[in-house]
C-alpha cells in the first residue's frame, strides 16, 4: 500500500483554540483561588486568635472556680491550682500579645496584667495571714473584673469571627456565580469554534457510511480536522484491503470443509485396502515367500499411516466447541509436524525435546492449530534453511524478564511451557508489540493475512495461558506458550 500524501497543513488549529480557552479559564480560576487563599488566611488568623482568647477565657473561669473552692474548703491543693491558672493567664498575655491587641489597647492590656499581679498577690497574702473579710472582698472584686474583661473579649471575638465567616460566604457564592458565568461563556465560544467543524465531519462520515461519498472530504478546516480526515481516508483504504483478506479467509474455511469431505471419502478405500491386506496375509499364511509377506506388511503399515493422517485432517478441519481433555504432548507435536510436513523444506532441521510423560489439559484441535501456525511462521522466517526446535517442560518460575508477554501469565504455581524456536530473520523491536494484533503482518501483500499469531494468542488465552516472545533481528525468534498445569475451575 502506497502512503497517501498528507494535505497542506492550514494555519488554524483546534488545539490552539482549546489551549487559549483553557488558559483563559485557568487564569480566571487562579485569580479566584488567590483571593480565596487570602480570605482563608485571614480566616485562619482569626480562628487562631479565637483559640487564644478562648484559652484566656477558660483560664479566668478556672481562676474563679479555684478561688471559690479555696474560700469554701481552705485546701492547699485549690490554692496551688489557683496560682497555676493565674500564671497561665499571665503567660497567655505575655506570649500571645498580638491576638489580644485586636480587642484592647496596649494600655488596657498592661492594666489587665497589673490586675492579675495584684489579684495573685492578694490571694497569697490571704493564704499567709488568714481570714480577712476586707481582703477577701478585694480578691472577689479583682476576680470579677478579670472575668468581665475575658468575657468581653470572648464576645467580641465571636462576633468578629461571625462577620469574617459571613464575608467569606458571600465571597464564595460570588466566586461560584462568576465561575459558572465565565465557564459558560468560554464553553459557548469553544462550541462555536470547535464543535462546528466536528459536526460537519460527522455529517460527512454519515454520507460515507451511506455510500453517498467514496471518501471523507472537508473544506479547509483546522489542522487536526485535516489530519483526521486523511487518517479516516487511510482507514477506508485499509478496510478495502482487509475485505480481500477476509475473502481469502473464507476461502480457507471452505477449503477446510472440502478437506473434511475428501477425508471421509478416502477413509472408505483405505478400510477396504486394510481389510484386503489382512485377508491376503491369512490366505498366504506360512506358504508365501518372505518377500510377499514383507510387501503385505508394508501395505498394512502404510495403510494405517494414511488412516492416521486422515484422522488428523478430520480433527483439524472439524469446527466444534471448546473441549478440554488430557493430552500427551509428545505425540500431539509429532502429529502437528506430520500435518505441516509439506511446508517444511529438507534443509530445515527439526529438533524435539519433549518428555514422554508430559501432559497438558487442553483442546486438541485448537492446540494443533496454534502449533501449526507457529511452525509455519518459523519456516517462513528461516527462508528454506535453518534449525527449528520444539521443546516442552513443566515450570514454576515466572516468564523470562527479557521476553515480551501477551496476556495474563500466572505469577506463581506450576505451568506447562511449550517453546518453539527458530534461527530465522527475527522480529524488529518496533514491530514486536504488534505481532498479535489482528490483520497485522510484515509479509508482502498476498503472502499473509495477519491472523496467524492473533489466532495463536486467542487459543492460548482460551486455555487460560499467555504467550511470551523473545526475538532480535538476525538472531531468530522464540515463542513460549505457557498453560496452567491444572484445569481452571
Amino acid at each position: 500500500m502506497q502512503p497517501m500524501n498528507p494535505p497542506a497543513r492550514p494555519a488554524g488549529s483546534l488545539r490552539r483554540k482549546i489551549v487559549l480557552g483553557y488558559a483563559a479559564v485557568a487564569a480566571f480560576v487562579i485569580g479566584l483561588s488567590v483571593f480565596s487563599l487570602i480570605e482563608m488566611r485571614l480566616l485562619e488568623t482569626q480562628i487562631v486568635a479565637g483559640e487564644r482568647i478562648g484559652e484566656f477565657f477558660g483560664a479566668t473561669l478556672e481562676i474563679r472556680r479555684f478561688e471559690k473552692n479555696y474560700f469554701l474548703y481552705r485546701q492547699a491543693a485549690d490554692l496551688d491550682e489557683h496560682r497555676a491558672w493565674v500564671a497561665q493567664a499571665r503567660r497567655l498575655l505575655d506570649e500571645h500579645a498580638e491576638p489580644f491587641a485586636a480587642f484592647a489597647t496596649p494600655e488596657r492590656i498592661d492594666s489587665l496584667r497589673a490586675l492579675l499581679d495584684r489579684y495573685g498577690t492578694l490571694m497569697a497574702e490571704h493564704a499567709r495571714d488568714g481570714e480577712n473579710p476586707l481582703r477577701e472582698a478585694d480578691i472577689r472584686q479583682a476576680g470579677k473584673e478579670i472575668l468581665a474583661v475575658a468575657e468581653g473579649w470572648a464576645r467580641a471575638e465571636r462576633s468578629l469571627l461571625r462577620e469574617q465567616l459571613a464575608r467569606h460566604r458571600h465571597w464564595l457564592m460570588g466566586s461560584i456565580v462568576a465561575t459558572l458565568l465565565f465557564v459558560g461563556l468560554a464553553g459557548q465560544l469553544l462550541a462555536r469554534r470547535v464543535a462546528r467543524p466536528l459536526k460537519q465531519m460527522e455529517r460527512n462520515m454519515a454520507a460515507v457510511a451511506a455510500g453517498r461519498l467514496a471518501k471523507l472530504e472537508m473544506d479547509g478546516g483546522d489542522r487536526e480536522i485535516v489530519s483526521l480526515t486523511a487518517a479516516f481516508n487511510r482507514v477506508l483504504h485499509e478496510l478495502e484491503q482487509r475485505q480481500g483478506q477476509l475473502l481469502r479467509a473464507e476461502k480457507l474455511a471452505a477449503l477446510g470443509t472440502l478437506l473434511s469431505g475428501v477425508a471421509h471419502e478416502i477413509n472408505n478405500p483405505l478400510s477396504n485396502i486394510s481389510t484386503s491386506c489382512e485377508i491376503l496375509k491369512e490366505e498366504i499364511g506360512a506358504g508365501g515367500t518372505a518377500f510377499q509377506r514383507e510387501l503385505l506388511e508394508q501395505i498394512d503399515a502404510e495403510t494405517w499411516r494414511a488412516r492416521r493422517i486422515v484422522r488428523s485432517l478430520l480433527d483439524y478441519a472439524r469446527e466444534r466447541d471448546f473441549r478440554r481433555e488430557n493430552l500427551t504432548l509428545a505425540p500431539l507435536v509429532e502429529e502437528c509436524l506430520r500435518l505441516a510436513k509439506a511446508r517444511i523444506p529438507d534443509r530445515v532441521e527439526v529438533a524435539l525435546a519433549i518428555p514422554a510423560e508430559l501432559t497438558l489439559a487442553g483442546d486438541k484441535q485448537r492446540l494443533q492449530q496454534a502449533l501449526i501456525n507457529l511452525i509455519g511462521n518459523a519456516v517462513d522466517a528461516m527462508a528454506g534453511a535453518g534449525h527449528l526446535s520444539i521443546a516442552a517442560r513443566r515450570v514454576a518460575a515466572p516468564c523470562p524478564a527479557d521476553a515480551l508477554v501477551f496476556g495474563q501469565c500466572a505469577g506463581d504455581g506450576s505451568a506447562v511451557e511449550i517453546e518453539v524456536s527458530d534461527d530465522g530473520c527475527g522480529i524488529p523491536a518496533e514491530v514486536l508489540p504488534r505481532i498479535c494484533d489482528p490483520f497485522f503482518t510484515t509479509k508482502d501483500v498476498g503472502q499473509g493475512s495477519g491472523l496467524g499469531l492473533f489466532i495463536v494468542f486467542e487459543i492460548v488465552a482460551e486455555h487460560g495461558g499467555c504467550v511470551a516472545v523473545k526475538s532480535a533481528p538476525g538472531q531468530g525468534t522464540t515463542f513460549l506458550l505457557r498453560f496452567p498445569d491444572k484445569e481452571p475451575q
